[in-house]
């Protein structure tokens, strides 16, 4: 088992001295990437404010490499952790790189005078983050997507052991988020910074973290790695859906299915007919699935749009008593689409499915 780098024991966090999340054990190994994942007002933010001593612990400790994290001067924890929260800084008359600047601030003397190492770890972390041509624009006057990327290079060039961020993501677009998650991953598995952070998008969480922490209640709910925490029903239960689904295979939230009978009888494979599903409950329309196999990917999906999914052991010909099914079930529906199924052996009876929804006039091909 490695080496335990940092330790919350026996955690309780909050404000005013009252702890508003109790029994924090838990431990992160060095070159971890740790996100913190639940609903809005969950607590996340609280936790991380409190190991970054930004809020006062309540009770228990926090160990960085075995030293009590309230022993360390802020001098000693600034050269190990560097922190990049959810508040705008408003900063007056500062360029972009005199924010990134700031980083070398811990390393520097009592006058914060730049040696030229100084200023070439400030240009790399820049270009680490991809925000050269910000450094002598204003830092109020830029998009909060690129005053993100100047506060992690801010962040890379204090050349910390532990970045610690909360939503990080928050205000980026898709290309910058990824770029984003894909700098911390590196430096992570390349430097072997530990990486503490919340994340509201958990498909993104699920890629990235080798561990995840459910926030919710006065407790920690789940810890643990990201494969047996990203389960339908735990992340039902974590944020309370009620009205859609958590789907494991695409890590992916799903509207409710089309309420009523099904109208129409979807024939598919290999992923031909997620389109057409998706199609389907965009125009709320109910329809029905088959025959599937569980191992199929389309069958995935349909388990949670369809109304109703017909199905057939995994590799077996289609039995009689699952052919008959189906064609009780597309007779009922007003229409059959021919998503772009593949005939094989053990599915050839599909081939009398699309004949018979031929010949009643039902049958519609993509």
């Amino acid at each position: 088992m490695a080496e335990q780098y940092i330790n919350m024991n026996n955690l309780a966090v909050g404000y005013n001295g009252k702890a508003l999340i109790h029994d924090i054990c838990i431990g992160i190994e060095k070159g971890e990437i740790v996100t913190l994942i639940g609903p809005n007002g969950a607590g996340k933010s609280t936790i991380l404010k409190s190991i970054t001593r930004q809020l006062k612990i309540i009770s228990g400790n926090v160990t960085i490499a075995e030293e009590n994290l309230t022993k360390l001067s802020f001098r000693d924890l600034s050269t190990k952790m560097a922190v990049v929260l959810t508040e705008r800084m408003k900063p007056e008359l500062m360029t972009c790189h005199d924010i990134v600047a700031t980083g070398r601030y811990p390393y520097t003397g009592k006058l914060g005078i730049l040696s030229r190492e100084d200023e070439q770890k400030v240009d790399e972390a820049m270009e680490a983050v991809h925000a050269q041509e910000l450094g002598e624009r204003d830092f109020n006057a830029i998009s909060d997507g690129q005053r993100q990327r100047v506060l992690l290079a801010r962040a890379i060039c204090q050349e910390p052991e532990i970045i610690v961020l909360d939503e990080p993501t928050s205000f980026l677009d898709v290309r910058y988020k990824l770029e984003l998650l894909s700098i911390l991953r590196n430096m992570a598995k390349k430097k072997g910074i530990t990486v503490i952070m919340s994340l509201h998008e958990i498909d993104l969480a699920e890629k990235v973290a080798d561990k995840i922490i459910c926030v919710k209640g006065d407790r920690i709910a789940h810890c643990g790695k990201p494969e047996t925490i990203f389960q339908e029903e735990t992340i039902r239960e974590l944020y309370g859906i009620d009205n859609g689904y958590f789907d494991p295979v695409f890590g992916s939230l799903e509207l409710p299915r089309p309420e009523g009978e099904p109208k129409v009888f979807v024939i598919s494979s290999g992923g031909s007919g997620i389109p057409v599903y998706r199609r389907l409950q965009r125009k709320n329309i109910p329809f029905a699935a088959g025959v599937l196999y569980p191992n199929d990917i389309d069958y995935q999906l349909a388990r949670l749009l369809a109304v109703q999914t017909v199905t057939e052991k995994p590799f077996e010909k289609i039995s009689e008593q699952t052919f008959e099914e189906a064609v009780k079930l597309m007779d009922s529906c007003e229409s059959v689409i021919n998503a772009g199924i593949i005939i094989g052996s053990a599915n050839h009876r599909i081939v009398e499915l699309l004949e018979k929804a031929q010949q009643d006039g039902k049958l519609k091909s993509l």
